[in-house]
């Protein structure tokens, strides 16, 4: 089955089902390592089987992931897999409807709480974990003056970047590669 690279959600109950933090996680575990089992998908969050496929089930309903039933070796093993590579909303598409905003308002909160927990995760993490990786992790910041457009056409080239480094075949040249989470906002602000 062909995935879609994005999905562009206009459905605030799609939201509403992302805006959970273990649903937010599990769809960033799909994303790193494909195709899963509720089991692998327990293991690698620290959750219950249970709590684990009840999630599934609402990111199933929201059309966010889908059964991989060609993957299971037996009719009692079931498979998941994510419907799309990413997934992007806009907040402007739920203007309309209050009760439609706030779900977008939370699952946007959310995902920055994820991200914001990510990094501080790196940040806490042993001195040899840091030695390992060098000066590979990085953070950057710049104050830029532009116009609604020009900040839009930046997001495209940033998102452009992430992909092209995110789709790139990995070399086969016997190095371990691991997963590394890389974010970007470009926001107006008030310094």
């Amino acid at each position: 089955m062909e995935k879609p690279d994005v999905r562009h959600v206009t459905d605030s109950r799609v939201l509403a089902a992302l805006a959970h933090p273990l649903r937010r996680r599990l769809m960033d575990v799909l994303k790193v390592y494909g195709p899963s089992t509720v089991g692998l998908l327990a293991e690698r969050t620290g959750q219950a089987p249970a709590n684990v496929s009840h999630h599934l089930k609402v990111l199933a309903a929201a059309e966010l992931v889908d059964d991989a039933p060609e993957l299971a070796r037996d009719r009692r093993e079931r498979w998941w897999r994510l419907r799309a590579r990413a997934v992007r909303w806009s907040d402007t598409d739920f203007d309309g409807d209050p009760a439609a905003r706030a779900a977008a308002d939370a699952a946007t909160s959310l995902n920055l709480d994820r991200h914001v927990a990510l990094v501080r995760a790196w940040h806490a993490a042993a001195e040899d974990a840091h030695a390992a990786w060098g000066d590979g992790p990085f953070s950057t910041d710049s104050w830029l003056h532009l116009t609604p457009e020009e900040l839009a056409e930046l997001g495209r080239e940033v998102t452009e970047l992430f992909a092209r480094w995110a789709d790139r075949p990995v070399p086969d040249d016997g190095r371990r590669r691991e997963p590394v989470f890389l974010f970007a906002h470009g926001v107006p602000g008030r310094p």
